[in-house]
Formats: structure tokens, C-alpha cells, sequence
């Protein structure tokens, strides 16, 4: 699931084609041909704002956040709305380099037992 408090992923829109979709995302994708699965090299879109903030915690169940000081933030407009976006360095070099996890690319502290089921896979995570 996306995270409920960053991209708005429920405004409707439209394709080019005339299809009814929603969210207002603008993601990279590619092919991993090592995962078989699409790959996200880059985070674009439209980030919430006051109601869309509030409707996506609502459908996830996450109310609560509407407790922390960002979203409280963004509730009451103390804070500018944006647009973000970036190519992600580490799933840029993932792609490149045929890599099936971050932590081939990417040193950080791994929990074991992602380290345990990496290794089962023969793949090498950085430590």
C-alpha cells in the first residue's frame, strides 16, 4: 500500500485515453528483468493536502496520524504544499547493475533475517 500521508493517490483523473483513474503520481518505471517485476527508479507526484491528507488516513485506517505535528501541519495549512520528485540514486544503480535488492547497492543496517533470507537467495547484501 502507498503511504496514506505523502503522494495523493485518490484524486480522480483521466488518461490520455479517457479512462477514469486516480492519483496524481508521475513514477518512473522499468522492468527489473532479475525481480520480474516493474521497478520504481524515481518518486514523483503531488503531495497531499489538507483533505486528501485526511480521506487517504482515513481509507488506511491511520486517523491517529492526524495526531503528529507534520500532519497537524498540513491540516492547518502552516506548512507550503508541494511537488516532489527525484530520481532514486540507489534504484537508479539497482537497475543498472542488475541488482535484485537494495542492500546490493546500498549500505545500511540490515534486520538479520532479511540478511538470513538474502544469503538463502544468493543475494549479497552490504553490510
Amino acid at each position: 500500500m502507498r503511504a496514506a500521508d505523502y503522494d495523493d493517490w485518490i484524486t480522480e483523473t483521466t488518461s490520455a485515453d479517457g479512462r477514469p483513474m486516480h492519483g496524481l503520481n508521475g513514477d518512473i518505471l522499468v522492468w527489473n528483468p532479475v525481480t520480474r517485476r516493474r521497478h520504481e527508479l524515481t518518486s514523483m507526484g503531488v503531495r497531499v493536502n489538507a483533505e486528501t491528507l485526511r480521506a487517504q488516513l482515513e481509507m488506511s485506517g491511520q486517523l491517529d496520524f492526524l495526531d503528529f505535528p507534520y500532519h497537524q501541519a498540513i491540516i492547518n495549512g502552516e506548512i507550503p504544499l508541494s511537488i516532489g520528485g527525484g530520481i532514486g540514486q540507489s534504484r537508479t544503480y539497482m537497475a543498472l547493475l542488475k541488482k535484485a535488492h537494495l542492500g546490493e547497492v546500498s549500505v545500511t543496517v540490515w534486520p538479520k533475517i532479511l540478511k538470513d533470507m538474502c544469503r538463502e537467495r544468493d543475494i549479497h547484501v552490504l553490510d
